[in-house]
């Protein structure tokens, strides 16, 4: 369960001084030479006239980064810091390296993802950051060390997971023939909704991402999110300044352009609906879209999936069915928030059972290792697992 006592506000400290950091500086991409032009940084205008002593301080600044290991273990760190072990996964944004932090020999998840934010940006997304690792508090959030800005990328460190639930439920639908019992996935909705409630009422932040590959499962029964806060709001930059396709867990009102401005939480409500549909059924609840166009008719003008009882042979009770489908309310305004979902029968339920998420966790990574899958098996769609598998 999550901590809810508020995050600490005093700033992280370094072990030697004790003193308070802020994010460095961020790279101005000074040393470009591009007539004329103005860069704001830190509030101020700063001309390409700047010495080339200053130029190549800001310069190695933009690699540089803090890494809160925990409480009281904060380092200064650049990307030369990072021994990397190799991928582990890949996404339409970018990729996830598995590093070891060489100082302390902490092994971390780093995200690499293409930035198209600009230097102003770029510091008050660092500055995000710094309130996201607050959610170090909560055990259903998977835990941030820090981030830095690196030739066009932004590297995000994190605690290394076992496996995503994108990973972990094609296996079971496409390679077992099977499908997850409905006591993991209380398990695993009762977790999301809490990190997501923790997020909002804790660090007022809306997460924007929520699908399968952003669930993750270590082997100990731990299931967390991730990837929210800066990763989301990069992610949301690349899909303003070029054509990133369908964001298939968009909710109608981030989809519609007359109501994508006001959007709230609820948005992240009909996300998870639309995850636990697929994780349940082992099945996107949309056919594929050929366009943007053809998202826009489907989930904006026609009716919201609906989970039955009876599915293609599955059988769920009717408190998930109700779940999920309270979830994927198509109107936002009668779509629920936290709260109230919090006092669902179906999360009330999975609050009060002992389900033993690490055994079967640990059973299905084991298969997926003697059948020559790795846990961090980089995305493949569903319906090709089958022809990696023979």
């Amino acid at each position: 369960m999550c901590d809810e006592q508020t995050p600490e506000s005093s700033p992280a400290t370094t072990p030697s001084s004790g003193r308070p950091f802020m994010p460095l500086p961020l790279d101005l991409n000074a040393d470009r030479k591009k007539p004329a032009k103005r860069l704001t940084f830190l509030g101020q205008n700063v001309s390409n006239s700047v010495s080339d002593r200053t130029r190549e301080r800001i310069r190695m600044q933009a690699a540089a980064g803090k890494l809160q290991i925990a409480p009281n273990q904060t380092y200064d760190f650049t990307s030369d810091d990072l021994l990397d072990e190799g991928e582990i996964g890949r996404g339409a944004f970018g990729a996830v390296n598995r590093m070891n932090f060489t100082h302390t020999g902490t092994v971390m998840a780093v995200k690499r993802i293409r930035s198209t934010v600009d230097e102003k940006e770029q510091k008050q997304l660092l500055m995000d950051l710094d309130v996201v690792m607050k959610s170090n508090g909560c055990n259903t959030i998977v835990t941030f060390y820090g981030a830095l800005f690196k030739e066009g990328d932004c590297w995000i460190c994190m605690e290394l997971m076992d496996t995503s639930l994108d990973k972990f439920y094609k296996f079971i639908c496409e390679c077992q023939q099977n499908r997850i019992p409905e006591p993991i996935l209380a398990q695993i909705t009762l977790a999301t909704v809490r990190a997501l409630n923790y997020l909002k009422e804790k660090l007022n932040i809306i997460h924007r991402d929520v699908k399968p590959s952003n669930i993750l499962l270590k082997r100990n029964g731990d299931i967390k999110l991730c990837d929210f806060g800066i990763s989301g709001q990069l992610v949301d930059s690349i899909a303003r300044t070029k054509d990133a396709g369908c964001r298939p867990y968009m909710a109608p009102e981030r989809i519609d352009p007359q109501r994508a401005k006001g959007y709230d939480v609820r948005s992240d409500v009909w996300s998870l609906g639309i995850t636990l549909m697929e994780v349940a059924t082992g099945k996107f609840p949309y056919p594929k879209w050929g366009s943007v166009f053809e998202q826009l008719q489907q989930v904006v003008e026609g009716d919201p999936p609906r989970l039955s009882t009876s599915s293609n042979g599955m059988e769920f009770s009717i408190d998930f069915v109700n779940f999920v489908n309270t979830c994927l309310i198509k109107d936002e305004r009668d779509r629920p928030k936290y709260g109230k979902l919090l006092q669902h029968a179906f999360i009330q339920f999975a609050e009060k059972s002992d389900t033993n998420v690490a055994a079967y966790v640990s059973e299905v990574l084991e298969s997926m290792a003697n059948n020559g899958i790795t846990q961090f098996t980089t995305n493949l769609p569903a319906e090709g697992w089958n022809e990696s598998f023979n």
